[in-house]
């Protein structure tokens, strides 16, 4: 990120007195963590403004304390509205976002929704929340971190990364984890919050790996239907601590899990250890990044599609990932 897109977002809000923060429908710890951290920094920095932060929040990361606030459309009005780690306009929550007089996207996905004023993204960063700490570094001092701001940053970072597990973990991320953590994130406490599993969610992982089909190539796929939803009375949104279980066997290279939504179509959670795999996610009504995507099949003709096309990709590199 060049200098004078650094003052440029800095500049903007330090101009409005109001500010919405916004970030993706079925939010994961970088979303609420990058929405929560900035919004604690912004408010360190400058007390005297009002800052919001809207949409859903889900019972499993309410550990956070990150609250949806209850605004009308009048809020937006004169308002600065800053959407992180959303991609495309569709997923925003809450789509009042557009009545907002001025937008800024900061976000590490691919550019394929190009919105905003004033847009900042960087789809070679691990996460959100590692770019947040990037703009409070390059604020001298307007956008301070505190122990609050750093746990909620820090859980960002450690939830898109896998525990700096996954590729798009680099030195910067090491040193940006290093800087919450000497601010006071408390590492201990978080980790034991990301990793608890509800119990219905454990059996639900049980039945997963027991039904899971693999092919020859390293294809993994597994439905998850509404009658399985009911069966181990879990939600859809808890179904996505399924995903990355998955990829510990060691003969899966790439795997899809299908999870059947209400008007009859399959949300798409794709996933490669290697095989890049958001070339055929955009095929499908999706996209995302090199290794992690999601797409959306509305027919069994477009289901067996997505499949065959991931299995010829990996019949391609047979020896990546």
């Amino acid at each position: 990120m060049t200098k004078d897109l650094f003052e440029d977002i800095i500049k903007k809000i330090e101009s409005y007195d109001v500010i919405i923060i916004h970030r993706h429908v079925r939010p994961d710890p970088d979303a609420i963590g990058s929405q929560g951290g900035l919004a604690e920094m912004i408010r360190c920095g400058f007390p005297q403004k009002t800052v919001y932060t809207v949409g859903e929040v889900p019972d499993s990361l309410s550990f956070l304390g990150v609250r949806k606030d209850e605004i009308t459309r009048a809020h937006f009005q004169q308002a600065l509205v800053i959407v992180l780690d959303t991609a495309n306009q569709p997923r925003i929550d809450d789509q009042r976002y557009s009545l907002a007089e001025s937008i800024i996207k900061i976000d590490h996905h691919p550019d394929n929704d190009q919105y905003g004023d004033i847009s900042w993204v960087e789809d070679t960063a691990s996460s959100t929340s590692e770019m947040i700490v990037s703009l409070s570094e390059a604020s001298n001092g307007k956008l301070p971190l505190n122990e609050k701001s750093a746990s909620l940053l820090y859980s960002g970072i450690v939830g898109d990364t896998g525990r700096f597990l996954y590729d798009a973990t680099k030195e910067c991320t090491f040193l940006a984890a290093a800087k919450l953590v000497a601010t006071g994130a408390n590492i201990a406490k978080i980790g034991r919050e990301l990793d608890q599993i509800p119990l219905n969610v454990s059996r639900l992982m049980g039945w997963a790996y027991e039904h899971l089909d693999i092919t020859p190539e390293g294809l993994g796929t597994i439905t998850l239907t509404d009658s399985i939803f009911r069966r181990f009375k879990v939600s859809e949104d808890e179904t996505s601590q399924v995903v990355p279980m998955i990829g510990r066997i060691d003969s899966i290279r790439v795997w899809v899990v299908f999870v059947d939504q209400r008007d009859g179509t399959y949300r798409c959670r794709i996933r490669s250890k290697g095989v890049v795999i958001n070339k055929i996610a955009e095929k499908y009504n999706g996209g995302g990044h090199l290794l992690a995507s999601g797409a959306k099949v509305d027919t069994s003709e477009e289901r067996k599609g997505l499949v065959t096309d991931l299995l010829e990709l990996l019949k391609q590199h047979p020896d990546r990932g």
